[in-house]
Order: C-alpha cells, then sequence, then structure tokens
C-alpha cells in the first residue's frame, strides 16, 4: 500500500502536476465551479459582486455609491431611523455608515432630528434634496432590477424574491 504524500488530497491522487510555465485559465463567471457547478453561497456572492459593481458604475455620475444608495433607500422607507438601524438594515459596520451619513448631511441630503425620548439617539430622515436624489438612483437602479429578471416570468420573479427572503430570515437568526 502507497502513501500519498502530506498535503494531497485523494482527488489529486494520479493527477499531473501542472508545468510551472503552464498558465492557469480562470473561468469566466457562468463556467465551471462559477456556474451550475459552484456552492449555492458562492453563486450568490459572485452574483451581488456583479450587481453591486453595475450600480456602482450606474451611479458614479450622480455622485452616489452603492452603500449611499442603500443608505438613501432605508430612510425614505424607514424615516427616523438611528445610526445603528441603518447600519443593521444596509448590512454596514456603524463606523462606515457614520461616514456615510456625516457626507449625506454636509451634501444636503438628509438631516437629523434628534429622539423626542432619547436625546443622545439621533435620528436622520432625507431632505428634499435626497428625496430628488433618490429618485434620479431609483430609475437607474429599476433599470439594472429589469436586466436581472430578463427571461422570468412573474410567478419566477416572486418565488426567487420569496427564496432571497426566506434564505434572509431563515439564517439571520442562527448565531
Amino acid at each position: 500500500m502507497t502513501r500519498k504524500p502530506a498535503g494531497i488530497t485523494k482527488s489529486q491522487m494520479g493527477q499531473k502536476a501542472p508545468r510551472a510555465d503552464a498558465a492557469v485559465r480562470v473561468p469566466a463567471a457562468g463556467e465551471g465551479k462559477r456556474g451550475e457547478q459552484g456552492y449555492l453561497g458562492y453563486l450568490l456572492r459572485q452574483a451581488h459582486a456583479a450587481v453591486r459593481l453595475k450600480m456602482e458604475r450606474t451611479l458614479a455620475d450622480l455622485g452616489v455609491t452603492s452603500p449611499q444608495f442603500a443608505v438613501l433607500t432605508m430612510l425614505n422607507a424607514y424615516p427616523g431611523l438611528s445610526g445603528a438601524d441603518v447600519a443593521r438594515l444596509t448590512f454596514l459596520t456603524p463606523q462606515t455608515v457614520g461616514v456615510i451619513i456625516r457626507n449625506l448631511e454636509r451634501d444636503g441630503a438628509i438631516e437629523m432630528t434628534p429622539h423626542p425620548v432619547h436625546g443622545r439617539i439621533q435620528q436622520w430622515t432625507l431632505t428634499l434634496r435626497g428625496a430628488t436624489l433618490l429618485k434620479a438612483c431609483r430609475e437607474r437602479v429599476i433599470a439594472l432590477e429589469k436586466r436581472l429578471v430578463t427571461g422570468l416570468d412573474g410567478k419566477a420573479e416572486v418565488a426567487i424574491r420569496r427564496w432571497l427572503a426566506g434564505i434572509a430570515a431563515d439564517l439571520q437568526d442562527e448565531d
């Protein structure tokens, strides 16, 4: 019985080692483990990265980043959130949200109001300028989302939305 060298997996035994001068070809998105053979978690992350990059490029000339768009969106949906609440809803660190809030406030897109009961808590709301900026951003993001659902019928889109929301709800409480 032969022993395999340390560090070599069973699947690697019998495979020839790549030549030192041979270039390794990285598969394109949609190929190999970056395609239907890939792990679902990896595929979700890959899709997220592609959408985020496209969104960054789409919003760049408006001077808005994807995280800023997320903050504006959440403040529009839930006016009066604290910075900590915004961080939780946007999956950003409190430090990152602090920087984003300072920049959006400096640009006149949001404003702070003190909490009616807890004086140390700052609540944030969109200004008219912020609402106008968000509207311009949303037009572009909606166009991107239409591209995402190309080829899906309404039932498939609803099923995918339900599946993604269900994953987040199901896995969030498992800490």
